[in-house]
């Protein structure tokens, strides 16, 4: 059995970096499997199985590392959102976006009210975090663990949603991909406006990518994440709570997040590997997590299961009526989607699938999620707890 904090931090970074070595194979398993997802079982099972123990020791290291590492990664990966290009996407893009972000909230809180009766205690928070990884992505989801105290055996049933439910989704609109005329022609869509746009990104994009992460990138970066959340935490620290929803940890995300999308529009945004940093961080939380986990609770997981594919009904249909009203084309609408509940991971893909040129759009539009993300599933998560 593992009883020292500093073993036991040495075995969960250490798995976070197997599942990353083994993931960058390239292996068709993790299509199917996400590389956190099998940390969190990895971790988990390590808990059950009684080799992680409970001592104070640990406690105190899983406290301390986790309120460490989560400022740190929501500063370093909003470093590369430029709130100025989502202007450029125009009207359309911006509705299918925040349409999308509602109707996932709207589908939490109605699935919420039809089976309450059925959820585990601190479903609500779970939820929470869950909306958060559906309107941002992977890491909004851990901060929001981290801001509302999740317990880590519900937020397993969160895990689990967003592993079957969102790779049935992703499936679906790529599925829908080749139908693109057919629906254009029913929702009457004009696409002209996104080839322009996405003229200028690539020549953006090119720049960055033709630099290479160097020591003084790396170490410059981690030093300027670790300056600006220590003076986010003594900050957050001396503003008032309210509630459950907004205390010490809310006002040191709500601090760095700003800072971040403001540096994002310095020439700080163009230095090569802050989201390399931030993944680092997002593996090595999730480990964390994943290690205060059991399966004691799993059976209950067909009715989360479920839920998950009720709140992506309800997606679909607000968003099919929305691209009606708003005559917005399929490209828009899947792209608003998945840049909402798959974020980077997904959202490039799909617009990559249109064509290759629409790329950029997918990565920006994923990015606008990662900083307004955490703070819908925040809203989530306070909704529910009032119902």
């Amino acid at each position: 059995m593992i009883e020292s904090g500093f073993l036991y931090l040495g075995v969960i970074v250490g798995l976070a970096g197997l599942v990353a070595f083994l993931e960058s194979s390239k292996s068709k398993f993790f299509k199917f499997v996400p590389g956190i997802v099998l940390i969190y079982f990895g971790g988990a099972i390590l808990k059950t199985t009684g080799i992680i123990g409970s001592t104070e020791t640990i406690d105190n290291t899983y406290g301390s590392v986790r309120d460490v590492l989560l400022p740190m990664l929501i500063f370093l990966m909003l470093l590369n959102c430029d709130l100025r290009k989502l202007v450029k996407l125009g009207p359309k893009m911006l509705i299918g976006y925040f349409a999308a972000a509602f109707s996932i909230m709207a589908g939490f809180v109605i699935t919420f009210l039809l089976f309450q009766g059925f959820y585990a205690p601190n479903t609500s928070e779970a939820f929470g975090a869950l909306a958060g990884s559906w309107t941002g992505g992977s890491a909004n989801m851990v901060i929001i663990q981290g801001i509302l105290e999740v317990p880590e055996n519900i937020f397993g049933y969160a895990l689990i949603m967003d592993t079957v439910n969102y790779s049935t989704w992703v499936m679906i609109m790529f599925w829908l991909v080749p139908f693109a005329a057919v629906f254009n022609k029913w929702a009457k869509s004009n696409t002209e406006h996104l080839d322009e746009v996405t003229a200028e990104l690539m020549e953006e994009d090119e720049e960055k990518e033709g630099k290479t992460i160097s020591f003084v990138h790396m170490l410059g970066l981690l030093a300027l994440a670790i300056f600006v959340s220590a003076i986010a935490a003594e900050l957050g620290g001396l503003l008032p709570s309210f509630g459950t929803v907004v205390n010490a940890t809310t006002w040191t995300i709500l601090i760095v997040s700003i800072l971040g999308v403001l540096l994002a529009m310095t020439k700080l945004a163009k230095v090569p590997g802050s989201m390399d940093i931030a993944n680092v961080f997002l593996y090595i939380v999730i480990a964390l997590i994943a290690s205060r986990a059991d399966f004691s609770q799993l059976g209950q997981a067909p009715v989360y299961i479920i839920s998950g594919f009720v709140i992506l009904a309800v997606h679909a249909i607000i968003m099919m009526i929305v691209a009606k009203v708003f005559k917005l084309d399929l490209f828009t609408l899947g792209v608003s989607s998945l840049a909402n509940i798959g974020g980077m991971a997904s959202a490039p893909l799909l617009a990559g699938a249109f064509h290759r040129s629409l790329i950029p759009i997918g990565v920006l539009m994923a990015l606008g999620g990662s900083f307004l993300g955490t703070y819908g599933g925040l809203a989530v998560a306070e909704i529910l707890s009032n119902l």
